[in-house]
């Protein structure tokens, strides 16, 4: 795709679809329009229990937006199981000028200095729109999403978009919903007004089970 540009990206995100690439090193981009979508429903996360007790624990250090890039790196690296990642290098350069432009985020779980867990999706009104996760440490990348949708629903959004369903975001209480369902969901949710900054960054895992189990 030719002179595919951050302001084409978002506009992308706006109307429903998402890029991808066929490989790390294929500079080529895609984009896909799923028939049915994955969305995780705000009002209903569910965290199971043994994950509950590892948040409640605050075994990680979670942090927002300090390592962004480190982050896009960690889930565009191949690892066992996965060798082949859709994350090439164009498409992590727009994520970095989405990040720059204040429209991307990342959660972060650290251990002794050392990042071992995190995700990093794309903000736009009251929408956000989950783009990968990586661990190396376990439950780390659930620890952070667990943070996410609190972060989310404290701070007024009404969408979290996944883009497909897998079974780690199923035990969230993440659904498939049809194509026109979806975009019915996201047309409301654009003109939204949210704070991705309005729970606290140094929040306990305590707090972040609250904030999920309010008026869920």
């Amino acid at each position: 795709m030719d002179a595919f540009t951050v302001d084409d990206l978002i506009r992308c995100y706006e109307r429903g679809v998402f890029p991808m690439a066929d490989a790390r090193e294929d500079d080529s981009i895609f984009l896909i329009d799923p028939e049915r979508r994955g969305v995780l429903p705000l009002e209903g996360v569910h965290i199971p229990r043994r994950l509950a007790r590892t948040v409640r624990s605050d075994l990680f250090q979670v942090r927002i937006d300090s390592a962004f890039d480190g982050v896009v790196e960690a889930c565009a690296a191949s690892r066992p199981g996965r060798l082949e990642t859709w994350i090439n290098a164009p498409i992590q350069q727009m994520y970095g000028a989405l990040f720059a432009r204040g429209l991307a985020h990342s959660v972060e779980c650290w251990r002794e200095g050392r990042m071992v867990g995190g995700l990093y999706g794309v903000a736009l009104g009251a929408a956000f729109f989950g783009e990968s996760m990586f661990s190396t440490e376990r439950d780390a990348s659930k620890v952070a999403l667990a943070h996410l949708t609190a972060r989310l629903k404290f701070g007024g959004y009404t969408l979290l978009d996944t883009q497909f369903i897998t079974d780690h975001l199923q035990q969230f209480g993440a659904v498939e919903i049809p194509r026109a369902d979806y975009r019915r969901r996201l047309r409301s949710a654009l003109p939204g007004l949210a704070d991705f900054y309005r729970f606290s960054a140094g929040a306990t895992g305590a707090e972040v089970l609250q904030a999920i189990s309010q008026a869920s």
